[in-house]
C-alpha cells in the first residue's frame, strides 16, 4: 500500500469514481451515498439489476436516481451497460450470439441504456466487445458485431451518447490491436474506448504504454488491480501486479480530465471495505511528492 506523504499533486485533472457494479447486495441510492461519504467524486451506475435496469424504471425512478446524485454532489462517471443479468449473465445476450432473437436483446437493452443515459446526463456508456466466441469464426464475430453497433449508432449520435467498447479477455476483443482493428471503420465522434487497465495487463499488454498510444480514443478508465499470474480477477488496489501509479501518472500527464472509475464487482461481499480501500490508496497516490 501507497503511504501518505508530502503536499498533494497539483497538475491532477482527472478524478475517481467507484462502479456500483460492487453494491448488488444494496440498492442503488445506498450505494450512491456510500461511495460520496467515502469521498469520490464520481459513480459509475450499472445498468442491470438491482440497480438501474432500463426496462424497469419510470420517470420517477429517474427523477429519483437524479436527487440521490444532486444530494451527493456525485457526477456519472459511466453508465455501465455491459453486464445483462437481468435477462442472461454477464456476458449473454451478447452482440454476437448466434440467434438472432438474442442479438436484438442486446440491441434493444443497449438503445435503452442510450437513452437512460442521455435522461441522467451522462456522457457515455462502456458496452462489452461483442462476446465470446461461440462456434463461429472471429471474422463472422467480427461481422455481427459491427452490424450491431450499426443498429445503435444513429440513437447515440442523436441522443449525444458515446459507446464505448471495453476489450476483455476471453472475449472477441481482447487488446489493443484488435480494438484498433475494429475502431478504424467506427465512427470516432459516436464510438470510443472504456480503457480497462488491468484488462490490458491480463493480456499481456503495458497498461501505461498503451494509455499513451489509445489516448486519442479513451474516454473512460476503469482501474483494478490483478495478481502475477495475470489471472482475470479483479483485486483490491495494491494488491496485485499492476504498476498502477505509473499507470495512473501516465493518465494524469496525457491531461485526461475526465473519471477513473474503480471497479470491484469482485467484492460483492465487502464493497464497503473495498470503496474505502481504494479511496485510502487514491489518496496516498496523490499525496506524493
Amino acid at each position: 500500500m501507497l503511504q501518505l506523504h508530502g503536499s498533494q499533486k497539483e497538475t491532477l485533472f482527472m478524478r475517481f469514481a467507484f462502479s456500483t457494479n460492487a453494491f448488488r447486495q444494496y440498492s442503488l441510492s445506498d450505494a450512491m451515498r456510500i461511495v460520496a461519504d467515502a469521498g469520490y467524486h464520481g459513480v459509475e451506475i450499472m445498468a442491470d439489476v438491482p440497480h438501474a435496469y432500463p426496462l424497469h424504471l419510470g420517470s420517477s425512478d429517474i427523477h429519483a436516481i437524479r436527487r440521490t446524485l444532486d444530494d451527493c454532489g456525485l457526477e456519472i462517471s459511466n453508465i455501465n451497460a455491459f453486464m445483462h443479468h437481468a435477462d442472461g449473465d454477464t456476458y449473454h445476450p451478447s452482440w454476437i450470439e448466434k440467434e438472432p432473437e438474442l442479438r436484438a436483446k442486446r440491441v434493444d437493452y443497449t438503445l435503452r441504456c442510450i437513452d437512460l443515459a442521455a435522461e441522467l446526463g451522462a456522457r457515455h456508456l462502456s458496452t462489452e466487445p461483442g462476446g465470446p466466441l461461440q462456434d463461429m469464426t472471429r471474422e463472422e464475430g467480427l461481422e455481427l458485431f459491427r452490424e450491431g453497433l450499426r443498429q445503435v449508432e444513429e440513437r447515440a449520435w442523436v441522443r449525444n451518447v458515446r459507446i464505448l467498447i471495453e476489450p476483455e479477455p476471453g472475449l472477441l476483443i481482447e487488446n489493443s490491436e484488435q480494438f484498433l482493428e475494429l475502431f478504424q471503420n467506427l465512427d470516432p465522434a459516436v464510438f470510443g474506448l472504456n480503457f480497462d487497465i488491468g484488462h490490458f495487463f491480463c493480456v499481456g499488454e503495458d497498461p501505461a504504454a498503451r494509455v499513451r498510444d489509445l489516448q486519442a480514443v479513451a474516454h473512460h478508465y476503469h482501474l483494478e488491480d490483478i495478481a502475477p499470474s495475470r489471472e482475470h480477477h479483479h483485486l483490491m488496489l495494491g494488491h496485485g501486479a499492476v504498476d498502477i501509479p505509473g499507470v495512473l501518472d501516465t493518465i494524469d500527464g496525457t491531461g485526461y480530465d475526465g473519471f477513473v472509475t474503480v471497479e470491484l464487482y469482485t467484492y460483492e461481499d465487502r464493497p464497503i471495505e473495498a470503496v474505502r480501500n481504494a479511496m485510502e490508496y487514491l489518496m496516498a497516490w496523490k499525496g506524493r511528492p
